[in-house]
């Protein structure tokens, strides 16, 4: 039995460890610095359904602890991505976990029915969460669409479905709750935050598309949290993200409720630390002889809070 296998519902993973959407570009650039084949699965930059250039330039900023992207979905769309990209991705020996976005519901059913039959998938991760796109967001930020698109998607898909939701709501309890009234397997938290930069000298907004997501350690616990009130509130697995960049930051991520979790603005400075990550893992299992990594899901103890 292997102690770090994860059930995220229908999908099956050899562990936890994941690379997010947008920061391993299409896994070629990656090789050079770590096995692929030990990860527990990989999702590509999002795919669209048609080719988008994306957002004007200036694209990212860095910030303290973390960084601001516009890139806008820049891709060059679902046909070339599923000649060009996939065949590769299914070849490395783990988990692809599709990333798709469409402006409407129409074009996620069509993208969904178009990969249905393609072997190699482990399953399909809607991106209805980023900030820097009009039309797909529009799902992330309300529950009755939220609902309606993901049971739509799920009466079309033979894969796994996986929900990828944004930090920019005022309830995304509310959110998880109804993607997976809709049937989703599994949901991941968080997309990015939404923030800006300015050069007050120039009196203008640095990124071309003013605002853009924020990512990296500064939104950790923005995460975390978000991560613990799903986990109290929807009984759906969880893939945690954001700022994960050490072991206890991933363990963090465990203890409050994620079943999995995703390495993302990490991989631009580290590109290897998804797999040193893994290996740290795989230690502390065999140091403290513990049975499954699935007993630290969900284990955080919260206080009795007496009320004023």
């Amino acid at each position: 039995m292997n102690p770090l296998a994860v059930s995220l519902n229908r999908l099956q993973l050899k562990n936890p460890v994941l690379v997010a959407s947008g920061t391993f570009g299409y896994a070629r650039e990656m090789a050079p610095y770590l096995d692929l084949s030990g990860l527990g699965g990989i999702i590509p930059k999002t795919v669209t359904q048609q080719p988008r250039i994306g957002n004007a330039p200036q694209r990212t900023v860095e910030t303290s602890s973390g960084m601001l992207n516009s890139i806008g979905l820049d891709n060059d769309g679902l046909e070339t991505f599923i000649e060009k990209h996939l065949p590769y991705l299914t070849s490395l020996g783990t988990a692809v976990i599709v990333n798709i976005a469409g402006k409407t519901i129409e074009e996620f059913v069509q993208m969904t029915e178009r990969l249905a039959p393609l072997s190699g998938i482990a399953a399909l991760e809607l991106n209805i969460s980023c900030p820097n796109v009009t039309g797909g967001v529009d799902y992330g930020t309300n529950p009755e669409m939220a609902f309606e698109l993901t049971q739509k998607v799920m009466a079309v898909s033979p894969h796994p479905i996986i929900i990828k939701l944004t930090p920019n709501v005022t309830d995304v309890t509310a959110i998880a709750k109804a993607v997976a009234d809709g049937g989703a397997d599994a949901v991941s938290l968080i997309n990015t935050v939404q923030g800006m930069a300015i050069d007050w000298k120039r009196r203008k907004p640095i990124l071309g598309n003013v605002i853009g997501g924020l990512s990296g350690p500064a939104i950790k616990p923005v995460a975390l949290r978000c991560v613990h009130q799903v986990a109290q509130k929807v009984n759906i697995p969880i893939i945690g993200i954001g700022g994960i960049t050490t072991f206890d930051d991933m363990m963090e991520f465990f203890v409050a409720g994620a079943s999995a979790i995703q390495v993302g603005t990490t991989n631009f400075f580290k590109p290897g630390q998804s797999q040193n990550l893994l290996q740290e893992l795989k230690a502390y299992v065999e140091h403290t002889n513990l049975p499954s990594i699935t007993s630290l899901i969900k284990t955080l103890e919260l206080p009795t809070v007496k009320k004023c």
